[in-house]
């Protein structure tokens, strides 16, 4: 038997190996978003200099993306929860249960405990497991195009500020440039004028 210490420090050796394949694996996933986000900002700033728009809507293209399966799936799986799919399973439930219950009327195909229902009830539920989970996954699927379509505005108003405020603040140094040189001009005049009232006082004083 195992002291606790010594199983503490097997169960962390044995763990070890799964962290650390964890943690490369979200290092490889971080690498991999900063290669994307390079790329998107690259074609954002290609755009912007092209006067072109980003905004798109994610349903249509998420929409063209799938294929026929997998709108069969969502089609699916739209049905099966809706309260028209509950209701009408409701009804069939109750007509299966109530038929094979009157053994005075007619002899029932499916006795007490319902052996084929529950059969039909666990095909179905197999088929209608892995069809919710493949909606879920494309539903996902569709939330990570809304985010990085999101991201692709957010980034292109960021660059088109940044771009704006560079201009401004070039406006504003030529604005300043231009003042300053209108306020030299105005100085050399004020000279100008300083130097040939003293000279006219100079006269008047010889006079």
């Amino acid at each position: 038997m195992l002291f606790p210490a010594a199983r503490a420090g097997l169960e962390r050796k044995g763990a070890a190996p799964v962290v650390i394949r964890y943690f490369k694996k979200e290092i490889e996933e971080l690498r991999a978003w900063e290669t994307r986000a390079a790329q998107l900002e690259k074609a954002i700033r290609g755009k912007i200099a092209r006067h072109e728009t980003v905004t798109k809507n994610v349903n249509i293209l998420h929409g063209e993306r799938l294929t026929l399966g997998e709108r069969m799936a969502d089609r699916m799986a739209d049905i099966a929860g809706s309260w028209g799919f509950i209701s009408f399973f409701a009804l069939f439930l109750a007509f299966w249960i109530g038929l094979n219950s009157l053994q005075l009327l007619f002899r029932p195909w499916d006795h007490y405990p319902y052996i084929l229902l529950n059969l039909i009830l666990s095909c179905l539920a197999a088929i209608q497991a892995p069809v919710i989970m493949m909606s879920q996954n494309r539903q996902e699927a569709k939330d990570r195009l809304r985010s990085e379509h999101d991201y692709e505005v957010n980034l292109k108003a960021e660059l088109e500020i940044h771009e704006l405020h560079e201009k401004l603040d070039h406006l504003r140094e030529k604005q300043w440039e231009e003042l300053l040189g209108i306020q030299e001009q105005q100085l050399d005049l004020l000279q100008k004028q300083l130097e040939l009232l003293q000279g006219m006082e100079a006269e008047k004083g010889k006079g």
